[in-house]
């Protein structure tokens, strides 16, 4: 079965369980799906229930939708995303955006955990994306091209909302957060950067990087669907002896999620 009709058989499952719009959709990236708690009437779906879904393996990824009211919006969150070093292909990455588009979602509200590479920064601060470096082995968009999923050449210019990222900027300035407009680095990951890979990425103008993100916003700008990106900074490491562990990204990620959290919250209501 082509791509096609996999992200039809998925999107035809969920239509009997779910409204034909959704005002937003959100991916919780590690550690941040506690906004999940504030949807009232939820209604759960395990990846595991949907045709063709792929099924997280990364600690911190739970693996289901979880769909309600948050105010006054309709908002289906996304607990737990796929990477392509979990060995998924750059179609499997990106499956989900289709399948969001497809059901009727209006606005994409991705969140990550990113390493720092600006130095004037730290840990905890969050990271509006407002343009990405897209170092990753593959696009998703290699191969034949499906008119019925988009364009074969999506520009990427204004890939990120600027409206969102101006409102969610203020909300975040308005509760005295440590926030910023930056640019993200997307690698393929597992491991972590090397020293010399930091001072390279900086360089090359990066101002977080992650192992996620990059391949959905790529998808998401072939859909025509909006996107507003929300980096956590977990880890610094121009800090003396520094030395990041996973336990470390997950501390820190749920600290600075609460962040996230009331930003959402305030963007939704």
């Amino acid at each position: 079965m082509d791509l096609y009709n996999k992200v039809v058989a998925a999107e035809q499952f969920l239509q009997n369980l779910l409204p034909a719009r959704i005002d937003y959709a959100i991916i919780a990236g590690t550690g941040l799906s506690d906004i999940s708690e504030d949807i009232t009437n939820p209604i759960e779906i395990p990846y595991s229930d949907i045709p063709f879904f792929p099924e997280p393996t990364v600690e911190g990824h739970i693996g289901k939708m979880i769909f309600g009211q948050i105010g006054h919006s309709c908002v289906l969150v996304l607990k737990g995303r796929f990477h392509y070093y979990e060995g998924y292909s750059m179609k499997e990455v990106t499956f989900p955006i289709r399948v969001l588009k497809t059901i009727g979602v209006e606005k994409l509200i991705i969140t990550n955990a990113a390493g720092l590479l600006n130095p004037e920064w730290d840990a905890g601060h969050l990271v509006l994306v407002k343009d990405h470096i897209n170092l990753h082995p593959e696009n998703p968009l290699r191969g034949l091209n499906d008119e019925r999923l988009g364009l074969r050449f999506p520009a990427l210019n204004e890939v990120y909302h600027t409206e969102l990222l101006n409102q969610a900027e203020k909300i975040a300035l308005g509760f005295g957060f440590d926030c910023h407009q930056g640019v993200y680095v997307g690698l393929q990951g597992p491991s972590l950067e090397t020293p010399a890979e930091y001072k390279y990425l900086r360089m090359i103008g990066g101002d977080v990087v992650g192992m996620s993100t990059v391949p959905e916003v790529i998808v998401a700008a072939q859909c025509e669907l909006p996107v507003l990106c929300i980096s956590v900074v977990t880890n610094n490491p121009f800090k003396d002896g520094a030395q990041t562990t996973i336990e470390e990204v997950l501390d820190v990620a749920q600290e600075a999620g609460k962040k996230i959290r009331k930003i959402i919250l305030k963007l939704l209501q």
